[in-house]
């Protein structure tokens, strides 16, 4: 984590001096790479430190974090309107990265932890105990003494780490694309490309098209203003945060204390179809030139779909797969890239071509509704589904190959 904010910072400040487009492109390849961790590292994180019954909140708390980067561009776009370099730009998210990198010094501890370590002492203790002499205070030592003793802060802040000497760097590379193949993985996947396909791209690139033409006549300053719907959407879902998790827990009680990982999934309901809504609201306020609220309207209710399915899908397929986590991450970070880039390469060609409505409320919208309604399949066959891939020959090669302390 550290050595990946530093590439970061480096690409970023190394982005503010460059001349030449060739150049700046260099640099921007080098910070996004080293900005790539956080797109699995802290969801490791959460599922290191966090209970089960904990994590659809935690993971809430990171990805509004993520989405409200969407507003970046205004941010940009009120540099430059104001008569500053766009190379303060790169300065202030320098100066952002530095502090990043202070606080993950600080406070990011490392999580590595061999329970097959500590199984092994469990075993030793019991067989040297002589049957039917334990006491009570003999069982609590078992479960005690082969724990590792809590750092002190200071010992926390090793800049080193440790590293499984035995998992295998080219097994893990290539395991990452079967995860495709793992149906709930492949829907956290499809999610955050469409939405991502549709926030970050469809809605940027058409908005300030829109908004500086007539009727409208803004002025091109204020055309990066759709990012305030973006941050109205994210911010209306943030007190749903915990509903996921209440949901599973009370329906665990009443399935006698068993919980089962679709049972937070049922939060999704709304969301499913507001989302396809927001893309019907948008589309014909751009077609018809109705009234601006109409596109604020639109992306804030996009968005406020997008938290919910970015959140609760990604918490239901942590909760479904903990064996290779790891793995799952990069599968879900690089499909959903693949996706969202696939969705935005052409867009405004195809909007010159076949009409806002056509390309957007009927081909993206029509996609989006596909992927929403696929809930209803996992809340109710999602046991189902879960046990027949545990059947398949690549549940046996994931449990063959798993790392040793990522198996819950």
């Amino acid at each position: 984590m550290l050595v990946s904010i530093i590439f970061f910072a480096a690409g970023l400040i190394g982005a503010s001096q460059c001349n030449s487009y060739g150049s700046l492109m260099a640099c921007r390849i080098i910070h996004s790479f080293g900005s790539g961790v956080c797109e699995a590292l802290p969801v490791q994180l959460v599922n290191d430190i966090f209970f089960i019954h904990e994590r659809g909140e935690r993971l809430g708390y990171y990805t509004v974090c993520l989405c409200l980067g969407a507003t970046g561009p205004l941010y940009a776009g009120y540099m430059l309107a104001g008569g500053y370099s766009w190379r303060l730009f790169f300065y202030v998210e320098f100066a952002f990265a530095c502090a990043l990198f202070i606080l993950a010094f600080l406070f990011v501890e490392e999580t590595h932890y061999r329970r097959e370590d500590v199984k092994k002492k469990l075993a030793q203790n019991a067989a040297a105990t002589p049957e039917g002499e334990k006491t009570a205070e003999a069982e609590l030592h078992e479960v005690v003494s082969p724990l590792p003793a809590r750092k002190t802060f200071v010992q926390t802040l090793k800049p080193w780490g440790v590293y499984d000497r035995e998992a295998p760097f080219f097994l893990a590379a290539i395991r990452s694309f079967t995860y495709f193949l793992v149906p709930s993985v492949f829907w956290v996947v499809c999610t955050y490309g469409i939405y991502i396909g549709l926030g970050a791209l469809a809605f940027n690139y058409t908005f300030p098209l829109k908004i500086v033409a007539p009727p409208y006549n803004w002025s091109q300053t204020n055309s990066g203003l759709i990012a305030v719907g973006n941050a109205v959407g994210y911010i209306l879902a943030i007190p749903f945060t915990t509903t996921s998790d209440r949901l599973a827990a009370y329906l665990t009680k009443k399935n006698n204390g068993i919980r089962e990982a679709e049972m937070r999934l049922g939060v999704l309901l709304p969301a499913m179809l507001i989302g396809p809504a927001a893309l019907i609201l948008y589309v014909y306020t751009a077609e018809k030139n109705l009234h601006w609220m109409g596109y604020f309207a639109g992306v804030a209710m996009c968005n406020w779909s997008a938290y919910f399915y970015f959140t609760f899908t990604l918490a239901y397929a942590v909760d479904s797969y903990t064996v290779n986590l790891s793995e799952m991450l990069i599968a879900m970070n690089l499909g959903k890239q693949s996706i969202s880039f696939g969705m935005g390469f052409s867009l405004l060609d195809w909007i010159l071509r076949l009409g806002y409505v056509k390309v957007i409320s009927g081909i993206f919208c029509g996609v989006l509704l596909a992927n929403n309604l696929a809930l209803i399949p996992f809340m109710l066959f999602g046991k189902r589904i879960r046990i027949a891939t545990s059947k398949t020959w690549l549940a046996s090669m994931h449990r063959k190959t798993h790392v040793a302390g990522e198996s819950h």
